[in-house]
């Protein structure tokens, strides 16, 4: 039998403050949930590994590290609405922290729910954001997601402001691009 409450400790202490996760909400949240629930039991032993662990066919968790660095990138706090796309761990995590917590996990990905949201996270890589998730963005909202158009992506943070989105690199991660995801690939004359 696996010690999963001993992984988790171990996770937080060696994968996630390590790696610059300095908000102890998050550590104290990763330190109690348990991600190996999020995982088909045949492959409960990967949740605490420094791995992205395939949770459906082509939809993985992000990294522990990762997921901890754009959960504390997006400064979530108690109160706000967020939206978890292809992402049912961080979407418990952001619940243990106070938010209330809308998943998206069926379907068209980039077909929002009506409304606006403070903090919109995803687990698994895309080409680029699609505008729809940047657009469902409330004044002030913050969406994370990691951007890959190669072997390296860039979790990117995009901030709504008054007048208008703006959007800054984080740090590199290198989860699956999700199916519909990938960036189109063509062909222009310079």
């Amino acid at each position: 039998m696996a010690d999963f409450a001993a992984a988790r400790l171990n996770m937080v202490e060696s994968q996630v403050r390590p790696a610059d996760v300095t908000d102890v909400r998050l550590h104290d949240a990763m330190r109690v949930l348990p991600r190996e629930s999020f995982l088909p039991s045949s492959k409960a032993y990967l949740a605490y590994a420094d791995i992205e662990a395939e949770y459906a066919p082509g939809r993985s968790l992000l990294k522990p590290r990762d997921i901890a660095k754009m959960l504390q990138a997006v400064r979530p706090m108690p109160g706000e609405r967020a939206l978890a796309i292809a992402a049912p761990y961080a979407a418990a995590v952001l619940e243990r922290l106070g938010l209330a917590v809308t998943r998206l996990e069926e379907g068209d990905l980039s077909q929002l729910p009506v409304g606006e949201f403070d903090v919109i996270v995803c687990e698994g890589a895309v080409g680029r954001a699609p505008s729809s998730w940047s657009a469902a963005l409330a004044v002030r909202g913050r969406l994370g997601v990691v951007e890959r158009d190669g072997p390296v992506g860039k979790a990117c943070i995009y901030l709504r402001a008054e007048d208008g989105v703006g959007r800054r690199e984080a740090f590199d991660a290198t989860p699956p691009i999700m199916a519909g995801f990938a960036t189109e690939q063509g062909f222009a004359f310079e």
